[in-house]
């Protein structure tokens, strides 16, 4: 490969990229790297010592070469672990080391050093933190609430009739289950997060699932909840299960936090001048309450956003990744009685989805 397309390779990677020969002297660097570190540009830096050109600095001031020193030590090591160090500029970058040696226990011939930004991290740790602080604070509710009827039980047994002891029992199973649904709710985000969803798509019924749930939140509301469905609605290509978790929630959600009427709507999208050929089906969720800010509107499918309403603020971060994971997509518009409307689509059946 000659000098020029090894540069078009390492320019286009992700990280910054600094190799030194076994002399300790820079001959290839990336112009990302170069940048970080403060060059003017990856020529300038070419064929100068390591030393000098890797100006990156631990929280002491000590250099990342003298600290680690890949050329002498144990000859059985293979690489520098990553840690976390700082530029120039002080912004914190994640570097790691590969030491390649032309035999077993020889010589170090060749360094390469990969230089990536900490934002990642530092956006890892932060939600990290939120999950602690979101997962404390939804668990000390409920839990003092069973701790404190567990033991009003315990001690006043006797002197309690049986309508105080049902309503305690009926208390604690309500904290019960809402203890349940978070730990069911974390599950899903980690699964999300990790790419382990597990989904079981097979031809479903869209407006059987939607009338269902629509009977079953409006028992438990005294909001009126309207469903919008046409008779001919194609089937969909979807897990029945995540579907209804995701519909569920919409539905919930703009009766926890909306107000008026709840109008649920199933309309069928079409392929574009193909009026016979379903593309799509687009689920609706809209409410006559405040609306959410259009500046909001990306926030709110982040996990642990609340808006300040409370609850886990993981809700609609799972209906974003269920639904994305079908394929489709979720849009927060205006409705029309002045509220949110949530619309989500699902691809309907067709022979490349059933693999005919």
């Amino acid at each position: 490969m000659s000098d020029s397309s090894l540069q078009d390779v390492v320019d286009a990677l992700p990280d910054g990229v600094v190799v030194a020969d076994a002399s300790g002297t820079v001959t290839v660097i990336s112009r990302l790297a170069a940048t970080w570190l403060g060059w003017d540009g990856a020529s300038e830096a070419l064929g100068r010592p390591l030393g000098e050109v890797l100006r990156l600095k631990s929280s002491d001031g000590a250099a990342w070469l003298t600290c680690n020193s890949p050329y002498v030590g144990l000859t059985t090591r293979t690489a520098v672990p990553e840690q976390s160090w700082s530029l120039p500029d002080g912004t914190e970058v994640l570097v790691t080391a590969r030491l390649h040696r032309d035999r077993p226990r020889g010589e170090v011939t060749r360094l390469a050093i990969s230089i990536r930004s900490g934002r990642g991290r530092a956006r890892l740790d932060r939600e990290r933190s939120d999950l602690v602080a979101t997962v404390a604070h939804e668990l000390r509710s409920p839990l003092t609430g069973v701790k404190g009827f567990v033991q009003a039980l315990l001690n006043r047994w006797d002197r309690l009739n049986d309508e105080q002891k049902k309503l305690m029992l009926t208390t604690v199973n309500a904290d019960a289950d809402r203890l349940s649904r978070l730990i069911a709710e974390l599950l899903d985000v980690a699964r999300i997060d990790t790419g382990r969803l597990q989904m079981h798509r097979r031809p479903t019924d869209a407006g059987v699932l939607v009338a269902r749930i629509v009977e079953s939140v409006a028992a438990g509301t005294k909001r009126p909840i309207v469903l919008e469905a046409a008779d001919d609605l194609p089937q969909i290509h979807a897990d029945p299960d995540k579907f209804t978790q995701v519909v569920t929630n919409l539905v919930e959600n703009a009766v926890r936090h909306g107000e008026g009427v709840v109008r649920v709507a199933l309309e069928t999208q079409v392929e574009p001048g193909e009026e016979s050929i379903p593309a799509g089906l687009l689920v609706t969720v809209a409410d006559e309450g405040e609306g959410i800010a259009p500046e909001l509107r990306r926030r709110v499918f982040t996990k642990f956003w609340t808006g300040g309403r409370g609850g886990s603020g993981l809700g609609l971060y799972i209906v974003h990744g269920l639904v994305t994971a079908h394929g489709g997509e979720v849009t927060i518009g205006d409705a029309v009685e002045g509220g949110a409307v949530l619309s989500c689509t699902w691809p309907t059946v067709s022979d490349d989805n059933l693999g005919l």
